[in-house]
């Protein structure tokens, strides 16, 4: 495993970011951990996750994208701390942009202007998406639709989250799976549930207890 993936797993639980336990999650499921992004709320923290998702994206795509772009609201500060971290840790200087929920209701009235800020979104622009996580897909879909409104041609080179829990829905489908065969748009993560199963069992930091919950949850509601 990747030393910035180790060192991201360290952070979350540093963070208490990821807890292990017994959770009720939105859907009903009780799962044996929790990721809640949230807590990174401080110049530091949101400083050292800029830097993760840095890590991954020099990793995986080097300079082969135009703009990060975080869809409003939590992507909003993920595409700066972002564009920050890979300029200052990689040499990547490239644009951040994220929309409004709600138009800018003066000023110049193109429909860019009125939902995008940030750098301009120009037709061609080889787009970069980040987010915390991926549920239904629900802002990621919206996000599309409303760049693709403001420009012509955009290339789509990826969509990525902090931690992949790997799961299906209530449907027994992956949600990840399914945008990614609608729109094409290969979806990564900086870490999965499964890596950090694997790397906090090695690293000694989960008992076998939790270790057999964790897979029992994976083996019960997990990807196939």
């Amino acid at each position: 495993m990747e030393e910035y993936k180790q060192k991201f797993i360290d952070f979350l639980l540093d963070k208490e970011a990821l807890k292990i336990g017994e959770f009720t999650l939105k859907s009903g499921r009780i799962s044996p951990y929790f990721v809640n992004t949230g807590m990174f709320d401080d110049g530091e923290s949101i400083g050292k996750l800029g830097y993760f998702y840095a890590a991954k994206i020099a990793d995986k795509f080097g300079e082969e994208f135009d703009i990060v772009f975080g869809p409003a609201y939590k992507g909003i500060p993920l595409s700066v701390t972002t564009t920050i971290a890979l300029n200052r840790d990689f040499g990547i200087n490239k644009g951040y942009s994220f929309n409004r929920k709600e138009p800018k209701g003066h000023g110049e009235a193109t429909k860019q202007k009125n939902w995008i800020v940030g750098h301009k979104i120009e037709d061609g622009s080889r787009i970069l998406m980040i987010d915390d996580v991926f549920t239904t897909g629900g802002t990621k879909y919206e996000s599309i639709d409303l760049l693709n409104s403001v420009a012509d041609n955009l290339h789509y080179v990826g969509l990525i989250i902090a931690v992949d829990r790997e799961e299906v829905g209530e449907d027994g489908k992956s949600a990840i799976k399914q945008f990614e065969e609608k729109t094409g748009i290969p979806v990564d993560s900086i870490v999965s549930i499964s890596e950090i199963i694997n790397y906090l069992w090695d690293a000694k930091k989960i008992t076998a207890s939790d270790k057999q919950r964790l897979e029992e949850y994976l083996k019960k509601y997990g990807v196939r």
